[in-house]
């Protein structure tokens, strides 16, 4: 079986941790696809493809005769915007044998809507910092923390401390989600559940140190409160593959920060820890039963991210015609 992975962009790792899963379970090709031919990770896959952006309106059918012609059973998208699209279409990619890892566009609404994620969440019984009544607001300093309502890579997301500075915030993003600002701990959970939503795999791990909303030092912890109230939180959403979930955790109480229904940067930390879970979803992908193992995970595994190069000699950019 061959994999398909879109957006690949910088993601090295995940092509790479795709090729050790097939490695190990069955003979076939990890392809990368991209808008750009400036994308690193097109030049270590296997086989790589320009495709349109998923706003195009031939971008679904391109990407169906693309996997059919390339005999893909597996695409993995990993960019915000294009999950959208491939939950609408899911039934297509399903009809022409073509398994996706993509929850349902309601549950990607939700995800992809801080508003409306922190709602699900108060609507369930999970904990979220608390909203701030931007009505009642005195002239007083506040310790507030502002996001996107939709957004990503922590776009606009900042700590703001007076009301001030918060009006003037506001009145350039109107639609930004204010909550109280908490300081503890913050950790990454990845999930992973199989294309019914039964979880077969989490992994807290301590963001450490942060680039660009990214993280770029993490620590695998074992913690049975992360563990319960993720897997709990998963289930109420329906979440299927990986998933990237974000929390603080104050005084063994999870308060959830929001959902990624799709691969994160710092992944790579469960996959080396144990929770191999490109594997897992080409075992899902070609049938095969896989039992869960939530605890199956190294702790105390340090992950240290750094850059690395790739050199592409003249003319040998995809589609370069020079």
């Amino acid at each position: 079986m061959n994999v398909l992975i879109t957006s690949a962009s910088r993601k090295v790792s995940l092509v790479q941790a795709f090729q050790v899963a097939l490695a190990k379970v069955s003979p076939g090709q990890v392809h990368a696809a991209d808008v750009s031919s400036e994308s690193a990770a097109l030049y270590l896959a296997d086989q790589a493809h320009l495709i349109p952006p998923s706003a195009h309106p031939d971008f679904v059918s391109h990407l169906i005769d693309l996997c059919v012609r390339q005999e893909i059973g597996l695409v993995i998208p990993t960019r915000d915007a294009a999950l959208p699209v491939f939950a609408q279409h899911h039934s297509a990619f399903q009809a022409a044998g073509i398994r996706v890892m993509v929850a349902s566009s309601q549950t990607v609404a939700v995800c992809q809507d801080k508003a409306r994620f922190n709602e699900h969440c108060c609507g369930h019984g999970f904990s979220v910092a608390a909203a701030v009544d931007l009505a009642v607001l005195a002239d007083d300093d506040v310790d507030v923390f502002v996001r996107d309502r939709v957004g990503q890579a922590s776009q606009n997301a900042r700590r703001i401390r007076s009301v001030v500075e918060l009006r003037q915030h506001l009145a350039h993003t109107p639609d930004a989600v204010v909550q109280t600002y908490i300081d503890a701990p913050e950790y990454t959970i990845d999930l992973c559940a199989d294309f019914a939503g039964r979880v077969l795999s989490v992994v807290p791990r301590l963001r450490v140190r942060l680039m660009g909303g990214e993280s770029v030092v993490g620590r695998t912890v074992k913690n049975d409160a992360l563990k319960n109230a993720t897997c709990s939180l998963a289930e109420s959403l329906n979440l299927v593959g990986h998933n990237t979930v974000q929390a603080f955790l104050v005084g063994g109480v999870v308060h959830f920060i929001e959902v990624n229904p799709r691969f994160g940067g710092g992944s790579s930390l469960g996959f080396a820890a144990g929770a191999h879970t490109p594997t897992t979803l080409v075992r899902l992908a070609l049938g095969q039963d896989v039992a869960p193992r939530l605890d199956a995970f190294e702790e105390g595994l340090t992950l240290l991210r750094y850059s690395q190069d790739v050199f592409v000699p003249g003319g040998g950019l995809i589609g370069d015609k020079s």
